[in-house]
């Protein structure tokens, strides 16, 4: 069976719009309107957030509140080495995706001579960096941080010194080096990203199963056809941002995308590639309940969280 222990992370520095950091707290109420008793059965571990940036300033255009988005990946990254080498599986309920670049560096950490393979069910693909972004969210930059690249040929931006220096630092994080390699990204459900995104996409042949390809195959052969190009990995990690769902269903999260998944599509692609005996780490993100009405996207949330759990209690 496997040693679940529930982290949870209220950052929301790395979004666009604020509130995710309540996120957290929605999913619990979401679970009391089910009558569950899910959050009963987990003693969680609280990582520290560094949301006190938003009251000092931003200095850093380009990567905004990045000194404090540091600290906070600096805080996920030393969370999940420890668990992870004490053997335990953690399910990480967070509020910006900035953070998934701390649970990828300390997964790599806890087992540096393991390849992670990450499979990210999300809208957008998270491959911006400091050079290359539109907005200034580090919420869309985790992935390009993790894989230590700044993809220079889509330079848009000249970041100031000191962003530099930040950016640089969060790359070491964990250790020297990229933490995952491209081809160890699997893609489900993006459909919104730009030209920078496209050129490394398309550069390192990273495959992303649309949301009209999932139901062409079908969710249980998508599942499988994802696992089996992370074959050559003995770690996978599950990162589920909310917005992989139809923005029909709810607006609760920062940067609602349509034509994305529906809830029942998604409980089955989660509970499905959570058999796999080589996941190690499960997450959730950016449910955002100040855009949200009677708490939707945080009710569709919780249906996937708990049926997920369901599923990894009862096939190990």
């Amino acid at each position: 069976m496997r040693d679940i222990t529930l982290v949870e992370v209220r950052s929301e520095l790395a979004a666009g719009t604020r509130g995710s950091s309540m996120g957290i707290d929605a999913l619990k109420v979401a679970s009391l309107d089910k009558k569950s008793d899910f959050f009963s059965r987990f003693d969680p571990i609280n990582v520290p957030d560094a949301n006190k940036y938003l009251w000092q300033g931003n200095a850093h255009p380009y990567a905004n509140y990045i000194d404090g988005v540091y600290e906070v990946v600096q805080n996920v990254h030393q969370t999940i080495q420890t668990l992870r080498r004490d053997k335990k599986f953690p399910i990480i309920l967070a509020g910006d995706h900035s953070t998934a670049a701390g649970t990828i560096m300390g997964i790599k950490s806890a087992h540096p001579d393991k390849r992670v393979g990450v499979i990210w069910i999300d809208a957008h693909a998270d491959l911006h960096t400091p050079y290359t972004t539109p907005s200034g969210n580090m919420h869309g930059m985790p992935l390009a941080l993790c894989l230590a690249i700044d993809n220079i040929p889509c330079e848009i931006n000249q970041p100031l010194p000191g962003t530099i220096a930040f950016w640089e630092k969060m790359k070491q994080i964990g250790g020297e080096g990229p933490k995952i390699l491209p081809q160890d990204i699997v893609f489900i459900a993006v459909r919104d990203t730009e030209k920078a995104e496209d050129h490394l996409m398309r550069e390192y042949e990273i495959q992303n199963f649309s949301v009209s390809e999932v139901r062409r195959r079908g969710v249980a052969e998508t599942a499988k056809a994802a696992l089996s190009l992370l074959s050559g990995c003995e770690q996978v990690y599950i990162s589920f941002d909310v917005d992989s769902l139809d923005s029909a269903l709810s607006v609760g999260t920062g940067t609602p995308v349509a034509g994305g998944l529906t809830v029942k599509e998604a409980v089955k692609l989660n509970e499905t590639l959570i058999k796999d005996k080589r996941v190690c780490c499960w997450e959730i993100v950016e449910v955002n309940p100040t855009l949200d009405t009677e708490n939707r996207m945080a009710q569709n949330g919780f249906e996937i969280l708990a049926s997920m759990t369901r599923s990894l209690v009862e096939n190990f």
